[in-house]
């Protein structure tokens, strides 16, 4: 299962706010507020992308034995009803 980062962000009707400390490239800072950026929403969707890649990642780690299984078996055997495909 893939959960995208809007699915993430939206998973409360109203997320609760917690402030943090962090350190940021002042580079990145600069050109975020000259392009009128919002630099806490953007963090959060990086977080956000960040966990769902995380998630994504632990996912095809642990199904990695089933998924080989399932892929070696197409490749002996072909697609599982394959004949009534109509493409």
């Amino acid at each position: 299962m893939r959960i995208n980062e809007a699915t993430v962000l939206k998973s409360t009707a109203k997320p609760q706010r917690k402030s943090v400390n962090t350190s940021i490239d002042s580079r990145l800072i600069e050109e975020a507020k000259a392009l009128g950026i919002n630099m806490s929403r953007a963090a959060e969707q990086g977080i956000a992308k960040a966990i769902s890649a995380e998630k994504t990642r632990r996912w095809q780690e642990e199904n990695k034995q089933a998924l080989e299984s399932s892929n070696d078996y197409v490749k002996r055997n072909g697609l599982p009803l394959a004949k009534y495909r109509l493409f």
